[in-house]
C-alpha cells in the first residue's frame, strides 16, 4: 500500500513538473505558441470563451488533471504483472480517465459561466 502511494506521488510530481516546464512556462515566453490539444478539446466541446477564462489558470488545471490521470494509470498498471494485460488496462484506463476528467473540468467551467452564450 505504501509502495503504491509512493509510486503515485513520485509519478505525479515528475509529470506535473514536466507539464509545468513545457506547457505553462512555454506559454509565458511564447505568446503565439500553439494551444495544447486539451484546450482545443475544451473549446470545441464546451465552447469556452477566452475573454472570460484566465488562460494561465486553465493551463495549471490541465497540468494538474493530466498529471493525476497519468499517475493513477501508472500506479494501477504497476500492480499488474502481465505485460500485455498492463498495456490493455493502461490504454483503456487512460482513455476513460481523460474523457471523464476533462468532462468534469468542462462542466465546471460551463457551470461558472465561462462558456459562450448559445
Amino acid at each position: 500500500m505504501i509502495e503504491e502511494l509512493l509510486v503515485f506521488l513520485l509519478t505525479f510530481i515528475f509529470v506535473f513538473l514536466i507539464y509545468e516546464l513545457f506547457l505553462v512556462r512555454k506559454s509565458k515566453k511564447d505568446k503565439k505558441a500553439k494551444k495544447p490539444i486539451e484546450i482545443n478539446y475544451l473549446v470545441s466541446k464546451y465552447k469556452l470563451d477566452f475573454g472570460k477564462v484566465k488562460y494561465k489558470r486553465l493551463l495549471n488545471i490541465i497540468c494538474f488533471v493530466s498529471s493525476f490521470d497519468i499517475s493513477l494509470v501508472v500506479t494501477v498498471i504497476s500492480i499488474i504483472d502481465n505485460f500485455f494485460l498492463q498495456l490493455l488496462v493502461g490504454f483503456a484506463l487512460i482513455m476513460l480517465l481523460i474523457l471523464v476528467s476533462y468532462d468534469i473540468v468542462g462542466r465546471i467551467y460551463k457551470q461558472k459561466g465561462y462558456c459562450k452564450d448559445e
